[in-house]
């Protein structure tokens, strides 16, 4: 029963290739414990907040395709249009039932599992991984896509090539797993590798700390489908020094408002639950304005994890200045799938239902 705390992973640069291992893929979606003893399922996060009633639909597919008595660790994850929707997750955590029950028909969730922590009356925490992953196996139905085992092999090459083609389309990494690791609640015992994902920006604007001046954060922007400048985060991790020479670089930049093609504001389309993360920030006129204009020319490349929507999830990491890109250059069109959806790994069809 729960509060059981999740095995964790540390971060690691590459795909480790000792003997021995099981790749997994990383999923982009909701960590989730399940538990069920007969007809009680419980879903529990990551940090043990009930899940359970804002996935009906998860929890009537645990009924009917796992035994009586187990506790699974997986993701929920949710496609759209063959990408991982983790925003259609987020729109899943309301408070109403009656959209909880329209939402569970619109954007189905399902269940990735990857190991299992008990069967029956047995604890099986304390066996090795492979002898988990074989019941595993032995405990999800075939043939019902909403609870599903997770792929995994011991070949580090598809490992690879599970990184270079669906990174982003589902996938946020991949884990390595010792065949012999026992599962170590709360530990970062696993291995994840994440694919390293880039993309060349606008610099349309900083935010600063004042006495001496510095940048706190880069604005950035993306054109969009019809040529506009469109928000799509900020980069804000830099030293003192650099702030101070990024300042010193960009202030001359500065444009009054009414040319700059955020006049009117930015941030305005709201995130999954009716506001925008503040990554991305968000401003109106009428608010302080907390941030610089500068003339959008300059061109950066960035770092970032993930996107939600048409916007870096987190921060992004500033790389290098790319002066051999033109603004106009810098497009929505680097995040475009190319048809290789992360859902062909469960053998879902193109929309990963």
């Amino acid at each position: 029963m729960p509060p059981v705390a999740p095995m964790l992973a540390r971060p690691a640069s590459t795909v480790p290739e000792e003997a021995g291992l099981t790749y997994e893929p990383k999923w982009d979606g909701f960590r989730c414990l399940v538990f069920r003893d007969g007809d009680e399922v419980d879903l529990r996060s990551r940090n043990d907040r009930p899940l359970a009633r804002y996935f009906p639909e998860v929890v009537d597919a645990v009924r009917r395709t796992v035994p009586d008595r187990v506790v699974l660790d997986g993701e929920l994850i949710a496609f759209s249009g063959g990408v991982a929707d983790f925003s259609a997750l987020l729109g899943r955590l309301h408070p109403a039932a009656s959209r909880v029950e329209r939402l569970a028909a619109r954007t189905p969730a399902r269940f990735v599992a990857f190991d299992l922590l008990a069967a029956g009356s047995d604890d099986l925490t304390g066996t090795p991984f492979e002898a988990r992953r074989s019941r595993l196996l032995d405990s999800v139905v075939d043939g019902d896509e909403a609870v599903v085992a997770t792929p995994a092999t011991a070949d580090a090459g598809e490992a690879h090539r599970w990184l270079e083609t669906f990174t982003g389309s589902g996938l946020d990494g991949v884990v390595a797993k010792e065949a012999t690791l026992r599962y170590l609640p709360g530990k970062r015992a696993m291995v994840k590798v994440k694919g390293d994902r880039t993309a060349d920006c606008v610099v349309a604007g900083l935010r600063a700390f004042a006495g001496p001046m510095r940048v706190a954060s880069l604005l950035l922007g993306l054109h969009d489908e019809h040529g506009l400048l469109q928000h799509v985060g900020v980069a804000s991790s830099f030293s003192q020094r650099r702030r101070v020479e990024l300042w010193e670089q960009l202030h001359a930049l500065e444009v009054p408002l009414d040319r700059h093609p955020w006049h009117g504001g930015f941030g305005l389309e709201g995130g999954p639950l009716g506001r925008l993360g503040g990554t991305a920030g968000r401003w109106v006129p009428g608010m302080s304005q907390d941030w610089l204009p500068l003339q959008p020319d300059l061109v950066c490349e960035v770092r970032y994890d993930k996107l939600e929507g048409r916007r870096f999830r987190h921060p992004a990491r500033f790389l290098r200045w790319r002066p051999d890109r033109t603004a106009p250059s810098c497009t929505y069109e680097q995040f475009e799938v190319d048809g290789t959806s992360a859902g062909q790994l469960l053998g879902a069809g193109d929309d990963g239902a």
